[in-house]
């Protein structure tokens, strides 16, 4: 029934104005709507100083039928992952507050603007709930959908960073891994893997995919556990799956993972079963926080945010991640993001 709601949506959506039809003032002086007054009549937008406080940059990239699909999620959908996607990069590095965003959409002339005004519904929607203000972007034809955010915030009290990661440090993932993937299978109608999952669990899925959420409460939760003294911490997130920000993590810091197949990162509704261990390792857009800690920390933040679960440690060796009894991690099905 949601399924057939949402076509219905899209279907609404491609009877529309085009922008070919409105044309490049038009579209401009609508988009003007999501953003302060006076904010378009330049091609520049004034930032207003931050004293002691040091800015966090990041530019991300949406491109249809690689991040998105008309098919799949509503324009407002599309709009919210765009903004939250970025939102989880400036947490991942420490960010407490978002400031300004500015975006380019590229759109083939056909898209109607009923399309776009959905897409910046959504993004004014992600504002409203974790802050920041629209101040420009730009615009252009193109053969498919293109969103290119940047996004500006402001570095908290801790520096996180993938270098900062020790030996002896255990990892901590801020919640739990697979459920993006799951939701996009759901989505796809993949039988033959959806039917081991639960409708409550794929119904969760389905909104994680559509509608992911930035680890704000969980960076929140290790600044309060934290000492004064301690303001470097070896974290990321897992926007291009939870082995992938392991990994990441070890190549940058030097060191060798051990994960605890045990222990993975799943949601309690999860099936208890090793053959779906790769949606959890290998989905990817679940923007947890995966950082690594002393023990006496770690278990600090678990009960901050008791969400949150220790899944390994690092210790010396090769930059790579086994299990805990010793093995290579090799998984059969591969669903690791390439950007390329």
């Amino acid at each position: 029934m949601a399924q057939n709601n949402l076509n219905q949506k899209l279907k609404n959506n491609l009877g529309s104005t085009t922008l070919a039809e409105l044309g490049e003032i038009e579209l401009i002086n609508r988009l003007s709507q999501f953003m302060d007054t006076n904010q378009i009549e330049n091609d520049t937008a004034l930032i207003e100083p931050l004293k002691n406080e040091k800015l966090i940059i990041n530019t991300d990239v949406l491109v249809e039928n690689i991040h998105f699909s008309d098919k799949l999620s509503t324009p407002s959908d599309i709009g919210w992952k765009a903004i939250t996607s970025n939102l989880s990069d400036l947490t991942c590095s420490g960010a407490t507050k978002f400031l300004y965003f500015t975006i380019a959409l590229i759109a083939p002339s056909s898209t109607s603007w009923k399309w776009v005004e959905g897409v910046y519904s959504g993004i004014n929607e992600a504002l409203k709930k974790y802050g920041g203000k629209l101040i420009g972007g730009d615009c252009s034809n193109g053969k498919q959908k293109i969103l290119s955010i940047t996004a500006i915030g402001s570095q908290g009290p801790i520096e996180l960073n993938r270098s900062n990661a020790k030996a002896g440090d255990l990892i901590v993932s801020c919640g739990p891994h697979g459920l993006s993937q799951v939701g996009l299978l759901t989505l796809q109608n993949e039988d033959e893997i959806i039917n081991l999952f639960s409708n409550s669990l794929k119904h969760i899925a389905i909104k994680s995919h559509r509608r992911p959420r930035p680890s704000v409460e969980a960076l929140e939760a290790l600044i309060r556990s934290m000492p004064n003294s301690c303001l470097k911490v070896a974290g990321t997130d897992s926007s291009d799956g939870l082995l992938e920000a392991v990994k990441s993590i070890c190549r940058s810091s030097n060191c060798l993972a051990v994960l605890d197949q045990d222990n993975l990162p799943k949601h309690s509704y999860w099936p208890n079963n090793r053959d779906l261990d790769h949606l959890c390792l290998l989905g990817g857009e679940d923007y947890e926080l995966i950082i690594c800690l002393p023990k006496n920390l770690a278990n600090k933040l678990i009960n901050e945010f008791p969400q949150s679960k220790i899944i390994g440690y690092m210790r010396k060796g090769e930059p790579k991640v086994i299990w805990k009894s010793g093995s290579e991690i090799i998984l059969k099905n591969n669903l690791s993001f390439k950007h390329f």
